[in-house]
């Protein structure tokens, strides 16, 4: 029952479609019978099985990755340096469940902006000196990723939110582009 709650949360099949499966799965007698009700769901497009993670290094000028559309790898690892990190989500279309993100603000930061409707679990970052900023809000849409953001916020700290209003009316006065 719990990978069919699992793929309604995922957006792999809707919540008719879990109502009809666990009222089967409740009248089910056998083990067999059970393993047919989860045989045809969509696979999960889990983070660990989309290729190399994407680095992308501070430096001295810094580096971004977005807002314009790109590639969603499963794993994303961002050093702040001296001249800081952003990477924007906000145009992507990204097909994976879950990515994992590691974040190291180092002496600049990194700021990662993700669409409304992503959510995050940031239990796995150390604030360092400093800190981790969490502007995100816990309202995951079904069929969205969860950023999963580990490391390190360094001197320069990490922040995670939502498009500010400035991004927000870039991306409705052009959805298209950056």
């Amino acid at each position: 029952m719990d990978q069919l709650r699992d793929a309604a949360a995922e957006g792999r099949i809707d919540f008719e479609e879990l109502d009809s499966r666990l009222e089967q799965a409740l009248k089910s007698k056998t083990h067999a019978e059970l393993a047919v009700l989860t045989a045809d769901l969509p696979r999960s497009h889990s983070s660990a099985e989309s290729g190399p993670p994407l680095v992308l290094k501070g430096g001295l000028y810094g580096a971004s990755r977005g807002p314009g559309r790109w590639e969603v790898p499963g794993r994303v690892i961002a050093h702040g340096g001296m001249g800081g990190v952003q990477i924007d989500f906000t145009r992507v279309e990204c097909r994976l469940t879950e990515v994992a993100v590691e974040a190291y603000g180092e002496t600049s930061g990194v700021t990662i902006v993700i669409p409304d409707g992503w959510s995050a679990d940031t239990s796995g970052m150390d604030p360092g000196l400093g800190g981790l900023t969490d502007e995100t809000t816990s309202d995951r849409l079904p069929g969205t990723p969860l950023i999963r953001l580990t490391g390190s916020g360094g001197v320069g700290g990490v922040v995670i939110r939502h498009p500010n209003n400035r991004e927000r009316r870039k991306l409705h006065n052009n959805p298209t582009r950056g």
